[in-house]
């Protein structure tokens, strides 16, 4: 009967569960709520995760009505992006795994009793001491198993997180290149348009003898050039678009969505901060998923936080340490049917935490060192690309305006030839293309300045192969 009492209680204990963390866990979008806030901070967008047929279609129609035949900004792209990629919903299922690993954990073992009376007494007694040392280990070792639980999940946040915002910074970054590419054929074209006038002029010129046939196949070969750059940029155009509209999730009758012919203006002043190297350090997702993970390790293996050292007593559960003659000799104390980690004890735990511990640790060193480097690097590139694209934009633009305008002066005073004439407005024109290619390095320095700040640069979802980027 003592024996029953036991077997009662334990069980009773090990269908206690930590009830506010499986409340949380138990939800269907437990955690999500975090990547939601996250993302509308870093790329100014909220996630969805659909997890039904009528969710989905509910996005569908949402994503229709943003896009379906509608001309795009960034902003939209990136919307329509993180609610609509499969990839990002897919990744959003490993929070919800985590999420379920968690409740598990929490909740422990289901309860059950099972013991055969048809053995020897022996055999029942053993049956039912093996019953209650599962039920107690279960509890002991239950609160670490738990925390490192938790904090697994809080990393699938954040990874989630991460996801998320790499995906957004793709996305704008397939936007304003594929925007820039529409750009630069428009312009190609209108050069395009200048050399023919000139092509045909020559062809005419040819045929009343006042240009000789080498003169006319220069004018010919600039019209067969451009001609070809035009086609090249319109191809450049198209594929840049059919990648935004692969990350954008989109497919069918949904890719009927244009974007405009022109990047957005210069704005007056680069929008960086000087404190960049201090926001990255703060808002990087993956050094907080670093600290997390040196935090678990220091959790399972039981570590000092204080001095970064092993501490001297580590966990044996389910193990049985004996001592002969000094030597420390390891067996198994009984048998269980189901897989709990289980800590090292003596020396070889002491040196496997130290090394995973000063492996992580230094790891994490690094990648705070990276994040540093990339702010400086993503401050120095924009403010640069702004001065660069500013000059373009100030300096040489004009002056090719005002050689256009005396041209056409002199062309109306019969000093100038048309052909000098079509020739300053295709150098005019080189010009224009020089500032657009300007303007759209600026804005990419930009969307990479929003990457080193919040991380996820790397395009890890459905962002292409590599061979893709240009």
């Amino acid at each position: 009967m003592k024996t029953v009492a036991a077997i009662s209680a334990a069980v009773l204990l090990s269908a206690c569960a930590q009830t506010s963390i499986v409340q949380v866990a138990s939800k269907d979008r437990a955690g999500f709520d975090t990547v939601q806030t996250g993302a509308q901070r870093a790329v100014g967008a909220s996630p969805e995760w659909a997890l039904s047929a009528t969710e989905i279609q509910a996005l569908d129609q949402r994503v229709h009505g943003l896009v379906h035949k509608k001309t795009i900004n960034a902003d939209i792209a990136v919307q329509v992006a993180i609610i609509n990629n499969r990839a990002l919903q897919a990744n959003f299922a490993d929070l919800g795994l985590s999420s379920t690993e968690l409740w598990e954990v929490a909740m422990g073992p289901i309860p059950s009793v099972g013991v055969s009376v048809s053995g020897l007494a022996g055999d029942v007694t053993r049956s039912l001491e093996s019953l209650v040392m599962q039920s107690i280990l279960d509890l002991a070792t239950r609160k670490p198993r738990t925390e490192i639980a938790q904090i697994r999940f809080r990393q699938a946040q954040l990874n989630a997180l991460s996801e998320t915002i790499a995906l957004a910074i793709e996305t704008r970054r397939a936007w304003i290149e594929a925007v820039g590419a529409f750009e630069k054929a428009a312009l190609i074209a209108e050069a395009q348009n200048t050399a023919d006038s000139a092509s045909e002029l020559a062809s005419q010129l040819g045929r009343t003898g006042f240009m000789s046939k080498a003169d006319q196949a220069r004018e010919h070969t600039l019209t067969a050039v451009l001609a070809a750059e035009r086609s090249e940029a319109r191809l450049e155009a198209q594929l840049a678009k059919e990648r935004l509209i692969r990350l954008m999730g989109l497919s069918g009758s949904a890719t009927e969505v244009f974007v405009p012919n022109a990047l957005p203006k210069l704005p007056s002043r680069p929008r960086a901060s000087a404190d960049i190297e201090r926001l990255a350090l703060v808002n990087r997702v993956d050094l907080a998923v670093g600290k997390l993970e040196l935090e678990a390790v220091a959790r399972e293996y039981r570590l000092s936080g204080k001095t970064r050292m092993i501490s001297d007593i580590a966990l044996a559960a389910g193990l049985e340490a004996e001592t002969n003659d000094g030597d420390t000799e390891v067996s198994p104390a009984l048998s269980v049917d189901f897989e709990i980690p289980l800590y090292d004890t003596g020396r070889l735990a002491s040196k496997r935490g130290q090394m995973n511990y000063l492996r992580v640790a230094n790891s994490l060193a690094q990648k705070a060192i990276d994040a540093r480097a990339e702010a400086r690097m993503a401050y120095k590139s924009v403010t640069g690309r702004h001065a660069v694209a500013r000059h373009w934009r100030d300096v040489v633009l004009p002056l090719r305006r005002t050689i256009d305008e005396e041209s056409l002066k002199s062309y109306s005073g019969m000093i100038t030839s048309t052909f000098e004439l079509l020739e300053d407005a295709r150098d005019g024109l080189e010009a224009q293309i020089g500032a657009a290619e300007a303007k759209r390095a600026y804005w990419l320095a930009e969307t990479e300045m929003t990457a080193a700040i919040w991380g996820g640069s790397g395009g890890a979802v459905a962002g292409g192969d590599e061979e893709d980027k240009e």
